[in-house]
């Protein structure tokens, strides 16, 4: 069982892997805005949270093979004519069902979306430390407090033609426009900047006087902090990226800023309908938060149910091939996910209480994979 369990974690893992990779980070590298390095970093920061999905089916395929071929090989019968009940077989892969789900439950309470998060901002600072990244052709792209159009990038991603450059105040009014009929971008790590340089620039510029045309030197550099952008374009933290903790907190800095206000000035009824109103703002505001705090704890047992179905299935099957097996584990793990789809789905809908819906795959999985177990047992 732990062989088998081992070999489809890595073949689950593996295909989720690629198709993240193909997604997300494939074209970074093929486009140069990342190094091998980084797209392995960013591989291995991505490993927490696919083994959060893969575990579990990982755990249901094992015990689908493993029975499934336990059975069709006729070693069940041999095991019960030797006094060998099933029960005392599969106790110990129920107990390794046991440990895999507390190993999922800090994978999905704590490391996944931590790893997440860490994997999202990798890639927006290796955007960030490559300026070219922000620079296409034909489009007005906004860095720090300076909008720059390209008309043309170049091949090698560091000369550009027609370009112009909109220079803001901090109170987001336009200073000063220049316009180069080309242009470079340089990258200055050490310093945390991006040094554009214009040829043959002209434009306007802005003072007390009003506008006046800009001398043309026949060349112009600007220096763009790279700190500024991060901090305009800072990754955000949605909940679905939360810890476990995280969300908790979130969830008591909802109920602490929807507090009821002081009721002064108020007769009887225009608190309650305010009371009311207060209950109805924070259950909306909440429920997304417990749709996510549930759905990490529910999914952390879902390994329980899966190998209780699984073993139970297997020994009916009756078949040694691996094929048939993943098939029926991918089936049995869409309709579980069907589940936790539908309460995110409905994670607007306080009404329809979509916290609970992500625990009744467990309860389903369970039910039935005890029946099953039972009937198996007794030989039915």
């Amino acid at each position: 069982m732990l062989a088998t369990l081992g070999m489809t974690v890595f073949v689950f893992t593996l295909v989720l892997l690629l198709g993240n990779v193909i997604k997300e980070v494939l074209h970074l590298v093929i486009n140069r805005q990342a190094t091998i390095g980084l797209a392995l970093h960013a591989i291995a920061l991505l490993i927490p949270y696919v083994l959060a999905f893969s575990l579990p089916i990982g755990m249901l395929t094992a015990a689908l093979l493993v029975f499934g071929r336990f059975s069709a090989d006729q070693e069940l019968t041999a095991a019960r004519a030797s006094g060998i009940s099933l029960v005392s077989l599969v106790t110990p892969v129920l107990l390794l069902s046991v440990a895999v789900s507390g190993l999922c439950a800090w994978l999905n309470c704590d490391i996944a979306p931590a790893s997440r998060m860490a994997y999202k901002e990798l890639l927006y600072h290796a955007g960030v430390s490559r300026p070219t990244d922000f620079l296409q052709s034909g489009e007005t792209t906004q860095i720090g407090n300076n909008a720059i159009f390209v008309g043309k990038r170049h091949a090698d991603g560091t000369n550009f033609d027609s370009i112009i450059v909109l220079q803001y105040d901090r109170s987001g009014q336009l200073f000063q426009w220049i316009q180069g009929t080309s242009g470079t971008i340089v990258s200055d790590p050490a310093h945390q900047q991006i040094n554009l340089q214009l040829n043959n620039q002209s434009g306007m510029s802005h003072s007390s006087d009003g506008w006046k045309p800009i001398t043309d030197s026949g060349y112009a550099a600007f220096s763009i902090k790279v700190d500024e952008t991060r901090e305009q374009k800072a990754v955000p933290l949605p909940i679905s990226d939360m810890t476990f903790r995280q969300l908790l907190d979130k969830r008591d800095e909802i109920e602490h800023s929807m507090a009821e206000p002081p009721a002064k000035g108020l007769n009887k009824a225009q608190l309650m309908e305010m009371q009311r109103e207060l209950k109805r703002m924070t259950k909306d505001q909440i429920t997304p938060v417990l749709v996510y705090l549930h759905r990490a704890a529910a999914f952390s047992f879902a390994c329980i149910g899966f190998t209780l179905v699984g073993i139970p299935l297997g020994i009916r099957g009756h078949r040694r091939e691996a094929s048939v097996g993943v098939a029926t584990a991918l089936v049995l793990m869409l309709i579980y996910y069907s589940f936790i789809v539908l309460g995110q789905a409905w994670a607007d809908h306080a009404e329809r209480a979509p916290y609970l819906i992500v625990w009744l795959p467990n309860f389903i999985f369970q039910a039935v994979g005890a029946a099953l177990l039972w009937r198996a047992n007794r030989g039915l």
